[in-house]
């Protein structure tokens, strides 16, 4: 099996929710502590679970098997910049991207596709749910060779997860169970949870 590790953007501003998302709690825990454990359950106890957030402090007092790394920033350069910031911390060949908003994340998909790894093709780059015409991606594999292309494209002045995708040699990921890649953004998404 590849090894693997995850990395959890936490960095949002969650202007339309009004609060901090990754403390919104779903079904007795924060969204935050459900995903993190999520990416524990699926790959394993000894691989590398990481939270990209400028605000570690904020977390610091929930039930998280993960280390932190902290963004430093002066202002929101979106979630690529944040990734690219994060995977430089990962020595692991394959980086599970998730954002700290998706509730309903569950452990034995991200653990089958873990299991997946090794039988696609080298030049793969990124491993992704695609719906419609748009990747999803906030949930999804990266392989470490993927940070020089999004390195140039971010230099060049990309910021758009989209735009650097299209850097990249991108496979599509089996479909996801339904409302598994539902997000948080604001109060009417909570509806249902």
């Amino acid at each position: 099996m590849s090894e693997a590790g995850a990395l959890i953007l936490a960095g949002g501003l969650s202007r339309r929710m009004g609060r901090d998302k990754a403390l919104v709690v779903v079904e007795g825990l924060p969204i935050l502590t459900r995903v993190a454990g999520v990416a524990r359950d699926a790959l394993g106890a000894t691989a590398p679970v990481k939270i990209m957030t400028p605000w570690p402090e904020r977390y610091r007092d929930l039930a998280l098997d993960a280390e932190f790394i902290e963004e430093v920033r002066t202002s929101s350069l979106g979630p690529l910049v944040a990734f690219m910031g994060g995977i430089q911390h990962f020595k692991t060949e394959w980086i599970l991207l998730l954002a700290c908003d998706l509730p309903y994340l569950q452990a034995d998909v991200l653990a089958a596709w873990l299991e997946q790894l090794p039988q696609l093709d080298p030049s793969v780059q990124a491993w992704l749910p695609r719906t419609r015409e748009y990747w999803e991606p906030l949930c999804g594999w990266y392989r470490r060779d993927s940070l020089a292309p999004l390195k140039t494209y971010i230099e060049q002045g990309g910021r758009s997860f989209q735009g650097g995708l299209a850097e990249l040699t991108v496979a599509v990921l089996p479909p996801t169970p339904l409302g598994m890649l539902r997000n948080c953004n604001d109060p009417e998404s909570l509806l249902g949870f």
